[in-house]
């Protein structure tokens, strides 16, 4: 049987760790803070044998809508979900977002688990669900008392059946890296879902999208030693040549030659979660593929096809699925697949609407393709220690960074082609998560008071009026506030 990566997903408080534990006797919460705090922050994982004698690769996700991008990173490489939804709350927020990520993402396959059943009656839970997730099975539980557990494996086992077989080139391997680690007398360690391909012990690969050469000294599967692991299960991979600050999650380990490539636009065919979240021609959203997250232009071409053009290379291939978001508020818009992994820059035709339709439909490319496909665009150079430092700096100055005077040109221009920091007026960079974290505040308070003037700002934050001004503007320029008068108002989403 072949191997399979089960997801959690569901509302934060509603049991998927606790009924992770009952399933597999793995307590997935693995940092201080997460059994201090009592929830999940990081992905977990664990290996569940099923009564078929299957084993799957479970990867257990957090449900704080917080934390949404981190489970986006998990439930991209998944083949069937775990649903989990609680009998005293019924479907919640982040139960409706996950099951948007899984549509998105096209797992179709899965179960929902109706836990906490000795607390109250899981009748309108299961309910619920049912119209949520149309077609999945649903099994009450109570990871406390046992009851259900073994009907739930066995609902697993009848899903892990109906999934359908990964597509995987078996020359093209590809790993997206969740984690990165070192371990004493064995050196740099990644681990992630296996996409494609198989891996090896003296594998000569590649990590991008930085380009840099590793072997494989060793593979694992669940801690255990292998000599080869095949696509559709969570790898270990041992690498030697690389150090453990020169990988971390979102890159990707390829190897073979299909493998794929780093390209800093893609052409995608793409669903809505509602026409009212469908963004506007040349908006900014959030694109996640694997265990990557970059920002991106979206560039219409007609009907469903886009050409996003992206602020951090992608290690995508023709088919692999994609997660849309908005950049602030953090909101899922939908999803799709890619068509074509390294386009040239264009917009709409004729001719490139039929060429999409056709990929779409699975049809081989012609000899002469309608639309030229150059090589990629260069991955940035890495980043040196001065460059992470000047970040480092940047991200604790928050909302009031320094001057860029005394700071190195060169760090700074290595930085904004990594999309970690961004200009803040004149003379001045701020990081892109202190923008996204003001960008959050000013939806709130609009959203919460209405328009929003100048001084308001400034008296929310704490800051002078130069740099509240400088952060309007640029939030202006992200296409997150619309200047009317002395205001800002939110824009409008198309079709809002």
């Amino acid at each position: 049987m072949r191997p399979l990566t089960l997801g959690t997903a569901g509302h934060i408080d509603h049991g998927k760790t606790v009924l992770v534990r009952a399933l597999t006797g793995v307590d997935t919460d693995r940092l201080p803070e997460e059994r201090e705090r009592g929830i999940s922050i990081e992905l977990g994982y664990a290996s569940l044998e099923l009564p078929s004698g299957r084993r799957v690769s479970l990867i257990d996700v957090p449900g704080h809508e917080r934390f949404v991008r981190t489970m986006v990173a998990g439930a991209t490489g998944i083949d069937l979900f775990l649903m989990v939804v609680a009998a005293d709350d019924g479907v919640m927020p982040q139960t409706r977002e996950h099951a948007a990520v899984l549509r998105a993402l096209g797992v179709r396959t899965g179960v929902v688990a109706v836990t906490k059943a000795d607390l109250a009656d899981p009748a309108r839970a299961r309910a619920e669900a049912a119209a949520l997730l149309p077609g999945a099975e649903s099994v009450v539980v109570s990871a406390r008392s046992g009851e259900g557990m073994g009907e739930l494996r066995a609902a697993l086992d009848r899903a892990a059946s109906a999934t359908r077989e990964r597509e995987s080139a078996p020359d093209a391997l590809c790993l997206h890296v969740d984690r990165a680690f070192t371990i004493r007398g064995a050196g740099t360690v990644v681990t992630g879902t296996l996409w494609s391909g198989e891996a090896f012990p003296g594998q000569e690969v590649t990590v991008l999208p930085q380009g840099r050469r590793a072997r494989v000294r060793s593979v694992q599967v669940h801690d255990r030693p292998v000599e080869r692991a095949p696509a559709g299960q969570r790898v270990a991979l041992n690498l030697a040549g690389v150090g453990r600050e020169e990988v971390a999650r979102g890159d990707v380990v390829v190897a073979g030659a299909l493998a794929p490539l780093a390209s800093y636009r893609v052409d995608a065919a793409l669903e809505w979660a509602s026409p009212e979240l469908r963004p506007g021609g040349g908006a900014r959203v959030a694109v996640h593929h694997g265990t990557r997250e970059a920002a991106a232009r979206l560039v219409e071409l007609g009907g469903r096809f886009v050409q996003l053009r992206l602020e951090q290379p992608l290690v995508a291939a023709r088919g692999d699925r994609l997660v849309i978001r908005s950049l602030a508020p953090p909101d899922t818009l939908g999803g799709g697949v890619v068509l074509d992994a390294a386009p040239a820059r264009h917009g709409p035709s004729r001719d490139l609407l039929a060429r999409l339709a056709r990929l779409e439909r699975g049809e081989a490319e012609p000899e002469a393709a309608p639309v030229a496909t150059p090589s990629p665009a260069p991955a940035p150079a890495p980043l040196g220690p001065a460059a992470l430092a000047l970040e480092e700096l940047l991200r604790e100055a928050g909302h009031e960074p320094p001057p860029d005077l005394g700071l190195a040109p060169e760090d700074l221009a290595a930085l904004r082609a990594h999309g970690r920091i961004t200009r803040l007026g004149r003379g001045t960079h701020i990081h892109r998560d202190a923008l996204a974290d003001v960008a959050a505040r000013v939806t709130g308070l609009i959203e919460r008071d209405g328009p929003l003037t100048l001084a308001a700002l400034r008296d929310e934050l704490g800051t002078s009026r130069r740099y509240a001004q400088a952060l309007l503007e640029a939030l202006d320029a992200e296409r997150v506030t619309l200047r009317v008068g002395d205001e800002r108002v939110l824009r409008r989403r198309k079709g809002a």
